[in-house]
């Protein structure tokens, strides 16, 4: 007989205790799930992550001390291979496209039935991405938005991946040796990907680069 998959190792955090316990109780009566922590704050909910090493965690958006986009983002420099799912009450664009910015996969709106989030979760997990049907429009904005800077801008179609990755990293205030530490390479490497990027988009000075990555930050994100 072929062996069970591996559950998901979970993690739930959410301040509001009849939406947890509603959502633990769902998942503990899936076997795909194995829940390892709750947590109501975002600061616990760091430790927890840290310490627990789940597969998945799942963030709400507003919690009462660090919301779950700066939750997410802190974890950033840890080489943390958890997923992410953030829950929201609002349809906010503007906190959703920081949402994408960050690499969260999973972006669900809380009134949807418990089966959408679930749905969400097991799709996260699985290294693909889920959005609330409601907020797809968001991601078309995105999708629109790179078409009209790479129109702009046909030179970043040249960009190799290491390049978009450098500069992603750049629109993100990262510095050289930020950037030469997350990817594993040296800074002289990243310094060498900066050079070639400033002359492929024909970005002269010594803060060009820099000025171009902040003004297009949200767009270049949405770059493949």
């Amino acid at each position: 007989m072929p062996s069970a998959r591996p559950r998901i190792r979970l993690i739930i955090v959410d301040d509001h205790p009849l939406f947890r316990q509603g959502l633990r109780q769902v998942v503990e009566a899936d076997p795909r799930f194995e829940l390892i922590g709750e947590a109501d704050q975002g600061k616990l909910a760091l430790q927890q992550i840290r310490e627990l090493k789940p597969d998945l965690a799942v963030l709400d958006l507003n919690l009462p001390d660090m919301n779950g986009l700066e939750v997410v983002a802190s974890l950033q420099t840890d080489n943390c291979t958890a997923q992410f799912v953030v829950l929201t009450m609002f349809k906010d664009e503007h906190a959703f496209n920081q949402a994408m910015n960050l690499g969260i996969r999973g972006y669900v709106l809380k009134e949807n039935a418990a089966s959408e989030i679930i749905s969400c979760m097991i799709a996260v997990a699985a290294g693909s991405a889920y959005v609330s049907p409601s907020m797809s429009g968001f991601l078309l904005h995105r999708r629109d938005r790179a078409a009209a800077l790479v129109s702009r801008q046909p030179s970043l179609q040249d960009l190799t991946v290491a390049e978009r990755r450098v500069l992603k990293r750049v629109a993100e205030k990262k510095t050289t040796r930020d950037i030469a530490a997350e990817l594993f390479v040296s800074p002289r490497t990243v310094e060498s990907h900066r050079a070639k990027i400033s002359s492929k988009l024909g970005l002269k000075g010594s803060n060009s680069l820099l000025q171009f990555a902040l003004e297009n930050r949200e767009v270049l994100s949405a770059l493949d």
